[in-house]
């Protein structure tokens, strides 16, 4: 259970790195983000909070729906930087698709501007750091914390054995 909760923790601490990451791409090197890239923040900050409640929980239940949860995201997180990647940089305009729907109509674009504004066209924000584009750094580590958390849900099938 201690490299369990060692887990959690670490999964909380990449969502909020590549959080961290993201605002200092955008606020110190003006790579502004697109839809889709506030929509992935929404989603690393979502599971950091589940990874916290998952390495604070002491029931099996609870820690087993935090795991559920938690893989639930990574793989909505994946499938979204895929999308961004895939398709959305392609267009000129993320306008009206899901990520520009959920983040302008629960109003985090306007309430938290510095976190989850939009002020990119998906086409605009298509950059390369390191060779490799940005929206498939963030698969990577999407599918990364995918593979610790199902490494978590697999320990739970042992203490179950």
């Amino acid at each position: 259970m201690l490299l369990e909760k060692k887990i959690w923790w670490l999964i909380a601490l990449l969502c909020a790195a590549g959080v961290g990451i993201a605002l200092l791409s955008q606020h110190a090197f003006d790579m502004q983000p697109c839809a889709w890239c506030v929509f992935q923040r929404l989603i690393y900050l979502v599971l950091a909070v589940i990874a916290a409640l998952g390495a604070t929980s002491q029931g099996l239940i609870a820690r087993l729906t935090c795991a559920m949860l938690s893989l639930s995201l990574a793989i909505a997180g994946v499938l979204a930087a895929w999308f961004q990647a895939q398709v959305a940089s392609q267009s000129f305009s993320c306008a009206q698709t899901l990520a520009d729907l959920l983040m302008t109509q629960t109003g985090l674009e306007t309430a938290i501007p510095a976190l989850f504004g939009i002020y990119a066209s998906c086409m605009e924000a298509r950059v390369k750091v390191f060779g490799l584009e940005y929206a498939y750094w963030s698969l990577l580590l999407f599918a990364f914390l995918g593979l610790l958390i199902a490494f978590i849900i697999n320990g739970f099938r042992r203490q179950r054995d």
